[in-house]
């Protein structure tokens, strides 16, 4: 049996969508598996983070109280496994202490999302390499028997920050379980296909969140000079998911000037709607991403930089919005179709699930 310990379903994150469509992949995979939960949750997330700081406390506390219960009622066998859909989990030690103390051969796996050794993220702005965290996320690593990530870049960044190795090849002979798998979310193109009919309009929407590694402040510079498209900031306009989708799907451009990103499922979103992708080349765009929708990383890597590239800038998004018609239309979904076969596909992560246990 696999035990899914889920990420709190926020229903303007994926993880709501995660919540719904997990556990069906898994079945269809081979894998029966269990979602451990943790009750309801505080949609309100705190402001610019992806959840609410507290909330995601209980939630996880809710969940471990749910899971020693298990174990005290021996209904945790050999050969099971737990899935931790957010690696940056503290119960991950309290599983393994009852694991092994009651001598019950589990295998336990973590999808990591950031953590404090990324410098721009919330716990690497706010915390940064205090030894309480460091130590706590590298006893996390060491609890999982897998260790997964979605990409290369996040992977490396992971590597070098917590552990100070350089060699990610060398990495793998130390710990065979740490994986570049890509994220189970082979649902999106039967999720967003209602959508990807839509007509564009003269639209750019910034879809992430409002925090400083995201740099807002550009896109809004951009729209100040070039009024006669409609930008839109995704995250002050309080829609549901699916209004949401519904805006994406009429922009001609997804913008991203982000100095933190491990994946990118919002600009993959749009993308897959028809919206063309325009990300700075650094971060897993670059990684993920064909060159012809990456601009020059210096020309976002500072507000500095910023001003003294922004004409460049203004002259691309402009380009693109004139020469917007069928086959860029066509263009941007099947390089995002591409994209989704390597980096939004559970395939590999299942696998390794499965063969665990063999």
């Amino acid at each position: 049996m696999l035990y899914l310990v889920d990420l709190e379903p926020v229903d303007t994150r994926y993880t709501s969508q995660w919540k719904q469509y997990l556990p069906e992949q898994l079945t269809a995979a081979g894998i029966a598996n269990t979602v451990i939960g943790g009750g309801s949750v505080a949609q309100m997330v705190t402001p610019g983070a992806f959840l609410n700081f507290a909330g995601t406390n209980t939630y996880k506390s809710n969940q471990l109280l749910k899971i020693a219960n298990l174990f005290f009622r021996n209904e945790i066998k050999d050969g099971d496994y737990f899935l931790y859909t957010d690696a940056w989990n503290p119960t991950v030690i309290q599983v393994k202490y009852m694991a092994e103390l009651l001598g019950v051969k589990i295998k336990v796996g973590g999808m990591w999302h950031a953590g404090s050794y990324d410098p721009q993220d919330f716990l690497g702005r706010l915390i940064g390499d205090k030894p309480w965290v460091r130590n706590a996320e590298s006893a996390m690593f060491h609890c999982f028997d897998h260790n997964f990530f979605a990409t290369e870049f996040h992977l490396k960044m992971f590597i070098q920050e917590l552990f100070g190795e350089d060699d990610v090849g060398k990495w793998e002979e130390y710990y065979p379980g740490t994986l570049i798998v890509g994220w189970p979310m082979e649902y999106m193109y039967e999720l967003l296909a209602p959508y990807m009919a839509s007509v564009k309009e003269d639209k750019i929407i910034f879809p992430h969140r409002l925090a400083p590694e995201k740099q807002v402040e550009i896109f809004k510079d951009l729209a100040e000079t070039m009024p006669e498209y409609k930008w839109i900031v995704a995250q002050e306009t309080r829609l549901t998911k699916s209004e949401y989708y519904s805006l994406m799907s009429e922009c001609k451009i997804v913008f991203s000037a982000n100095l933190q990103e491990t994946l990118g499922i919002s600009v993959y979103e749009g993308a897959m709607m028809g919206a063309f992708p325009l990300m700075p080349n650094r971060l897993s765009y670059k990684e993920m991403w064909p060159e012809g929708t990456l601009y020059p990383s210096e020309w976002t890597e500072s507000w500095e930089s910023y001003l003294q590239h922004k004409d460049k800038l203004v002259d691309i998004i402009r380009r693109i919005i004139n020469a917007y018609d069928g086959p860029m239309l066509y263009d941007s979904r099947r390089t995002a179709e591409q994209v989704g076969e390597k980096y939004f596909n559970g395939a590999a992560l299942y696998k390794a699930i499965i063969d665990s246990k063999t």
